[in-house]
């Protein structure tokens, strides 16, 4: 019988902005990344930004990498999973991330309408605000998608497949993991290619590696993915290693 692969994957390394692969967002990267200094040097005139693309582009990790930069007490990470407490502003609090405001509550979506003006109000205070579609078409209170749409606009260009090759091999190297050239290539092609789904994949093949004191290579990846699925229950999906043919 297979050993099936266990569950607990380890801690990635947080988002920064030196893993993220920019690409052809080179121009919003390095306002973010320099977002947090410009507030401190004074008053800033761009300090609203919304950021929108297709689930797995990295909106995410651009906001986790901003609030990561910051430092402790100067960045607040908000989404659908925040108390509408969270989303009160704090004059001590210089940037606030918010992602997936298409998923927010109704009570949530005004309490960010109220934010956000607080942010206009106060100009050493910036919010970066990321979603699914453009201000025109984004599932959201009318006041809000306005609100939204007023500050500076971005379109997160999803990366080219040669592009996520070289980020998982960065990640790779990020983790002390010798990665064969052939095993990007192959999940590319046979995989979900969002980087997360691909990033989750690459822990797990690292956690198997050394299950099987293995390096990570073409025959690895396929004895692992030969295994049978982990039954977790009512907790998720089974399949750890998120094999989508």
């Amino acid at each position: 019988m297979h050993r099936q692969l266990a569950l607990d994957l380890g801690t990635p390394p947080p988002s920064t902005f030196d893993n993220f692969f920019a690409g052809a967002n080179a121009e919003l990267v390095a306002r973010l990344a320099e977002l947090d200094s410009a507030l401190s040097a004074g008053p800033l005139a761009d300090r609203t930004f919304y950021i929108w693309g297709e689930a797995g582009c990295g909106r995410s990790h651009l906001l986790a990498a901003l609030v990561h930069g910051a430092g402790p007490g100067r960045a607040r990470f908000l989404g659908p999973q925040s108390a509408l407490t969270a989303f009160a502003f704090d004059a001590h609090v210089p940037i606030y991330a918010v992602d997936d405001c298409d998923k927010l509550s109704a009570a949530q979506q005004i309490a960010l309408f109220n934010l956000f003006n607080e942010v206009r109000a106060h100009p050493t205070s910036a919010l970066v605000a990321t979603g699914n579609a453009a201000p025109i078409a984004l599932q959201v209170r009318e006041d809000l998608r306005t609100r939204l749409g007023w500050g500076l606009v971005f379109h997160l260009a999803p990366l080219p497949d040669e592009h996520k090759a070289a980020v998982l091999k960065h990640a790779a190297k990020e983790r002390g993991i010798a990665l064969a050239d052939d095993v990007p290539a192959y999940l590319l092609t046979h995989f979900r290619r969002d980087m997360p789904s691909l990033m989750a994949l690459l822990d797990a093949l690292d956690r198997f590696s050394l299950e099987q004191k293995r390096a990570i290579t073409l025959p690895l990846l396929r004895t692992m993915l030969a295994l049978p699925p982990v039954d977790t229950g009512s907790h998720g999906p089974a399949d750890p290693a998120g094999r989508f043919k």
